[in-house]
């Protein structure tokens, strides 16, 4: 059973075609914990099998290394057979093993350090050693990455950063799809607001909006997704387990927005899980099927270090979900009645 596809062309460019189940590439970058060459290998080689067709990846996943590890994989396959995605907006710099970025984070990584630099020629730079690190001699898609308050602390600090963004990078990405170097761009954000900002001052095609549209959290109904759907922007939803907690359920330890789920959360899953058990429904399905609901999504990317998390991904996108599901969590207070669900 071949995954479903969804077919994008905003500007008659020939467009892209996703597979409704992406790839999202940070767990193969060591995300909270190292795994071998081999192990990155197979769940790559799973997702392949299952006709996963859509790779995200990023230079700061593993600091490099998710880019190299889809290098090997993707060697020798036909390059027209699959849709890849990187980002720009960060360097990285070699350094003392010691002072190398995301400790804690990504693990057994190169000795890296991650400088912002949205400037054009920066982005161009990032451009440049992402294929090499990938291997390839064009991409498909390029994002902007984390032009978020998420990432810069403060509004003022990511003003600066969108303002650097506009007037340096966002002309090198125009170029480069205006030259046909690359089909699409847009930004990779944890936050939809800045989504908007963009959409509202600038000609984007796709977002990656990660962990901002999931049974969870459904703002971004309110004015964003519907100007991104009136504009023919494409969304590839990030997070659609909202780091976690959708796919495991309310436990002790559980993760929600890359940090311990506060009670409020828990007790919020607690009832949806609740509503989906009694419909005989895998909460894990209901959220990625959520998320493909939405007509201007393309592709929905949770991310999957091993076999069995890949399995389960996997059969999320191919769960049929019975209607009665979604009118029971709105009937609870549990969804936005607007959430497109059909």
């Amino acid at each position: 059973m071949q995954l479903k596809t969804r077919h994008w062309d905003r500007i008659g460019n020939g467009g892209l075609t996703f597979t409704e189940l992406g790839f999202g590439a940070a767990p193969i970058g060591n995300l909270y914990r190292a795994i071998s060459d081999t192990e990155a290998d197979a769940v790559l080689q799973a997702a392949w099998d299952a006709g996963v067709r859509y790779f995200d990846t990023a230079p700061l996943y593993g600091l490099g290394l998710s880019e190299t590890r889809l290098n090997r994989f993707l060697r020798g396959k036909p390059r027209d057979e699959y849709v890849i995605s990187t980002k720009i907006g960060r360097l990285l710099q070699v350094c003392a093993p010691e002072s190398r970025d995301c400790i804690g984070k990504f693990f057994d990584v190169p000795a890296r350090q991650e400088v912002y630099d949205f400037s054009y020629d920066g982005t161009l730079r990032s451009v440049e050693f992402s294929l090499e690190r990938l291997g390839l001699d064009r991409l498909d898609v390029l994002f902007a990455h984390d032009l978020d308050v998420f990432n810069h602390k403060s509004q003022g600090a990511l003003d600066a950063r969108l303002a650097e963004f506009m007037a340096g990078g966002y002309r090198a990405l125009q170029a480069l799809r205006d030259q046909g170097v690359i089909k699409a761009f847009g930004a990779g954000v944890n936050e939809w607001q800045p989504c908007q900002w963009l959409t509202e001052r600038g000609d984007f095609d796709l977002f990656l909006l990660a962990g901002r549209y999931t049974l969870l959290e459904q703002a971004a109904l309110e004015t964003f997704l519907p100007m991104a759907q009136a504009r023919g922007i494409g969304i590839v939803i990030g997070g659609p387990y909202n780091s976690g907690i959708l796919a495991t359920g309310p436990r002790p330890g559980a993760f929600f927005n890359y940090d311990l789920a506060p009670p409020e959360v828990l007790d919020r899953v607690a009832r949806i899980e609740a509503v989906c058990a009694g419909h005989a429904v895998r909460m894990v399905d209901a959220a990625f099927q959520f998320a493909l609901r939405h007509p201007a999504v393309v592709s929905v990317i949770p991310g999957g270090q091993g076999l069995a998390e890949m399995a389960s991904n996997v059969a999320a996108s191919r769960a049929r979900i019975p209607s009665e599901l979604w009118a029971a969590l709105k009937a609870a207070g549990l969804l936005r009645a607007d959430a497109p669900v059909s």
